[in-house]
């Protein structure tokens, strides 16, 4: 198969159409005709990834977050990104990025947190006009949690060693608002429907002062999406069951925890 038949079963659930303004969803390096029996998964293009991927016998490289956010000025071995491009064009392995247009989607990231944590009715936070799409969800518990033992469930989940949240000011949470990696931007969102608990990747020092009636919880960046590498690797495999998928060994989590 091409790269264009991969390209095109990742678009058709989440368009480039969806992702966000600053975002650089897509094909970021390779050329769409060139044919694919192997690809290799990852959250993040690292030096590592590329060196597996190459390994692996790969041929092309999905991820989440994309190598490449801004317009490079050279391709030298000055940066990461850089090198790992530099290295993925000289040995002909194509790399795609699925970032926002996936968190965005209907099924995608933010979806599959919420089925690892078991809510209900999902809908979007911030919906994208005209469009079956949106940032982050709200939905429901099945019953009220107690919120000491919620967060305890987050971090067996999420394989957190230390949950960043706010105060508990409530007992009990059952109205659950969430959006994976960077969301701190939907808290307003997520207070205006009244939300319980608001659940992102990251939050900055002073969102944790403005939760006001709600936990507001980060699990770290790479925690909240790390499942969106079994997301794309079950959809890679619907859709395409001769092509080999396989997912990364390589740990991309950049921050560390003692």
């Amino acid at each position: 198969m091409k790269v264009q038949d991969i390209i095109d079963a990742l678009e058709r659930q989440a368009p480039l159409n969806i992702q966000e303004g600053f975002d650089n969803s897509g094909l970021q390096a390779g050329l769409a005709q060139s044919e694919v029996r192997s690809v290799l998964v990852c959250l993040d293009v690292t030096e590592a990834v590329v060196d597996e991927a190459l390994e692996k016998g790969c041929e092309l490289i999905v991820s989440h977050h994309p190598l490449l956010f801004h317009p490079l000025k050279c391709l030298s071995d000055r940066t990461y990104q850089q090198r790992c491009l530099f290295k993925a064009v000289k040995a002909g392995l194509g790399i795609y990025s699925s970032h926002t247009s996936l968190d965005n989607a209907r099924g995608g990231v933010n979806f599959k947190i919420a089925e690892l944590i078991g809510l209900q009715d999902c809908s979007f936070l911030s919906p994208i006009e005209g469009k079956d799409a949106g940032s982050g969800l709200i939905g429901s518990l099945p019953q009220p949690e107690d919120t000491a033992v919620f967060l305890q469930r987050l971090k067996t989940i999420f394989g957190v060693h230390t949950l960043r949240h706010s105060a508990i000011v409530v007992d009990k949470v059952q109205k659950i608002a969430l959006c994976g990696g960077a969301g701190a931007f939907l808290m307003p969102q997520a207070q205006s429907l009244g939300a319980d608990c608001f659940i992102t990747g990251e939050l900055h020092y002073h969102d944790y002062f403005e939760a006001g009636n709600l936990v507001a919880v980060a699990l770290g960046h790479y925690e909240s999406e790390q499942f969106t590498m079994d997301l794309l690797c079950a959809r890679l495999k619907a859709e395409f069951p001769e092509l080999e998928v396989i997912k990364t060994h390589t740990n991309t989590n950049a921050v560390i925890s003692l």
